[in-house]
């Protein structure tokens, strides 16, 4: 880096710090920051922390950085090191709110309950917080042993209405662990009745059924659950008690109801912009050491969403060997591989899966996935096939095996089979943007059926009228029935959308000089050009760039279902 780069970079750092926390210029401590602000973006929090600790190190109590690496090392769940950072944060923004969560729980595991509410009370200052703040504070007077103190503190959640599940849950929870049995069963019968598809509220409230000499009722609230949803917790919890095993209470200590409290939140936190929040509540549960299996498969979970891989597969290989979710990690664990580039081993892994048990629905179409992801297409069909072989009554939820299996015939050039797929898929769930999309652009591209696949597309739009790709389809669809203005509006909408796909832009092209605006034409071709088209495509592209388009044909849309052939 050239020395007048560096007095830039360094200028634009400096602008953007608060003059508070402004350093002087170094160019060890800019470059570490700036090196550190990039690993950050790319969620590499562990190599972030690094670098912006060797900036602070040059930069002894700079605020800015404090903050920063303290969010880095809870992210990373180096909890001592994020407390010890917390205390120096609070130095100069005594409301950080994380910071005062972290030395609250830091609190709460010593037992200093009182302290901890203080901590918790003085980040109640958002919705989030305050959401955070009254569960914790609620199971700090549970850890006291004092349930009217734990159930007035839950009031305070009455304020804001999307609390009501949270509230009703953890004063179950409470009630349930002090002892009040009565208190406990009606606030589990009002969150169940809330959320009866919530696996936590299921597996609570069943356990207490169970505790309480009423296993036949948690049996049958198990076999409900498991009607919607095979999940392996479940699963192992009907066949103890059909076994007569008494379960341990579900919440056993007070920091395994402030670990649930953190999980409950995190699994909440499930979109782009709080995922990050979510890692920090599910570092700090498992700071609390409970429930190891679901908190690290939470946090593998989590990783993927970030496409954090390593870390994912990490977080996988923690979910102990006993546990009934030890099965799905594996699964999990096979997807990190693919997405690493270690794509045999991830087909190994899922093949001792499914050789190991060959009725497992789950590994059996994840398999299928990863075949479909390497275009290994016959593979993958096979592989669907045997999955769709064990389901004896397809519902809605069974739509994805047929899209899926629809594809990889139709890459297999087996439209026959393809669409058959496609249509049962949409008899299970009509309103599928991406099946009414795939569907109806093959039937376009094959000049079957123009008009429905037009319809089709039609619908695919409303459903998902920001998707490139299907808007792109349904500008196709009218370039393939001679409406080439319709086709323009719609390909150059769809160019906005994806600007860098070469199909697209080479799409908008053709409906460009089939409208006479042939220079725009060549620029979209030459666009397409540049952005890696399919070697076929790229052949087909550069002759056009070449000798333009050839005079337009009658479209003769096949009836029978047959292509369409011109001589």
């Amino acid at each position: 880096m050239t020395a007048l780069l560096r007095t830039a970079l360094a200028s634009l750092l400096l602008a953007s710090v608060p003059a508070a926390a402004a350093f002087a210029y170094d160019p060890s401590v800019s470059g570490n920051y700036l090196a550190g602000r990039s690993a950050a973006k790319l969620r590499d929090n562990d190599l972030a922390s690094g670098y912006l600790s060797n900036a602070l190190n040059s930069d002894i109590g700079n605020p800015v950085l404090t903050e920063k690496i303290f969010l880095l090392e809870l992210s990373e769940g180096n909890i001592p090191k994020a407390e010890e950072f917390a205390a120096e944060v609070l130095k100069f923004n005594s409301q950080q709110r994380m910071a005062r969560i972290v030395l609250g729980v830091k609190d709460f595991k010593a037992r200093q309950y009182a302290a901890a509410r203080g901590n918790f009370g003085q980040s109640a200052y958002t919705p989030v917080g305050e959401l955070t703040s009254w569960l914790l504070a609620a199971w700090s007077h549970a850890g006291e042993g004092d349930l009217n103190p734990a159930l007035k503190t839950l009031d305070r959640l009455d304020s804001n209405e999307s609390f009501a599940n949270f509230k009703t849950f953890h004063e179950a929870l409470i009630a349930d662990y002090l002892g009040n049995a009565m208190r406990a069963e009606g606030a589990y019968k009002r969150a169940y009745e809330a959320a009866g598809s919530s696996l936590r509220i299921v597996q609570a409230y069943g356990n207490f059924l169970e505790r309480h000499g009423r296993a036949a009722e948690a049996q049958a609230l198990y076999r409900g659950f498991l009607e919607g949803d095979d999940n392996p917790l479940i699963q192992a919890a009907l066949q103890s008690s059909l076994k007569g095993q008494a379960p341990r209470p579900f919440i056993s200590s007070p920091t395994d109801g402030a670990a649930e409290a953190l999980f409950s939140l995190a699994t909440s936190m499930n979109d782009e912009q709080s995922v990050d929040v979510a890692l920090l509540y599910i570092q700090l549960g498992i700071s609390l050491g409970a429930d190891s299996d679901i908190m690290y498969t939470l946090l593998g979970d989590t990783y993927e969403s970030m496409k954090r891989y390593d870390k994912a597969l990490a977080a996988y290989k923690r979910v102990p060997a006993a546990s009934p979710l030890r099965v799905n990690a594996d699964m999990e664990e096979a997807v990190s591989l693919q997405q690493l580039g270690r794509k045999d081993e991830a087909l190994a892994g899922l093949r001792a899966i499914v050789a190991a048990n060959p009725k497992n629905y789950d590994a059996i179409v994840t398999l299928g996935n990863l075949h479909r992801a390497n275009e290994d297409f016959a593979n993958a069909a096979a592989t669907y096939d045997q999955a769709i072989a064990l389901v004896e009554k397809p519902g809605p939820s069974n739509w994805r095996l047929f899209y899926f299996d629809g594809i990889s015939h139709e890459r297999l050039k087996q439209w026959d089979v393809a669409e058959k797929q496609f249509r049962k898929a949409l008899e299970l769930s009509p309103n599928e943007p991406n099946v009414l999309n795939y569907l109806g652009y093959s039937m376009i591209e094959k000049k079957i059926n123009l008009h429905e696949a037009l319809e089709m597309v039609k619908k695919a739009v409303e459903l998902k009228p920001n998707d490139g790709y299907i808007t792109d389809s349904l500008g196709w669809a009218y370039y393939q029935l001679g409406d080439y203005e319709q086709a323009v509006i719609y390909c150059e909408k769809a160019v906005e959308l994806l600007p860098a796909d070469p199909t697209i832009a080479d799409h908008l092209g053709d409906a460009y000089w089939r409208v006479g605006r042939t220079l725009e034409a060549k620029f979209q071709w030459q666009h397409a050009k540049d952005n890696k088209p399919e070697p076929g495509e790229l052949k087909t592209i550069e002759d056009k760039l070449k000798n333009g388009l050839p005079p337009v044909e009658p479209v003769t849309p096949a009836q029978n279902g047959a292509p369409k052939t011109n001589g």
